[in-house]
């Protein structure tokens, strides 16, 4: 079975799409999953029908971000990009499109809109410190 690799995808996922990948992700261990594994690992709230998410399966296979291999009477879908790989490739596109290519701007909106705790300050000036320590300054 393969595992997540590290490949770029094209483009940014769609909120449905992102959403099953986040399921992909989490099951087995990263493996991936059926329809109905997805189906079952869905937000009760979020009542998909069995063929959309199917279709939305289907798509993220086209895209090239997951793969399906033939299980029983049906297919396993299992991530080709990895999580992390995704995280960095969606934030450089915010940075890039939003943030006019400025980190430093996304991390000033963070502090302005109290989106960081004081224990993500915390941890936020460890690694900072860690880094700088590395670095031999």
């Amino acid at each position: 079975m393969p595992a997540a690799r590290s490949i770029r995808p094209a483009r940014l996922l769609t909120e449905g799409e992102l959403e099953l990948m986040t399921i992909l992700w989490r099951l087995d261990g990263g493996r991936g999953g059926t329809v109905a594994d997805v189906m079952e690992a869905m937000r009760p709230e979020r009542a998909l029908a069995y063929t959309s998410v199917s279709t939305i399966l289907r798509i993220l296979e086209q895209k090239g971000v997951v793969v399906s291999e033939k299980e029983g009477r049906g297919h396993r879908y299992v991530p080709l990009v990895a999580k992390d790989d995704y995280e960095a490739f969606a934030l450089g596109q915010v940075v890039d499109k939003v943030f006019d290519g400025q980190p430093l701007s996304l991390v000033r909106r963070l502090f302005d809109t109290g989106g960081l705790t004081r224990k993500d300050l915390a941890t936020l000036k460890a690694l900072l410190d860690d880094r700088e320590r590395r670095r031999g300054r």
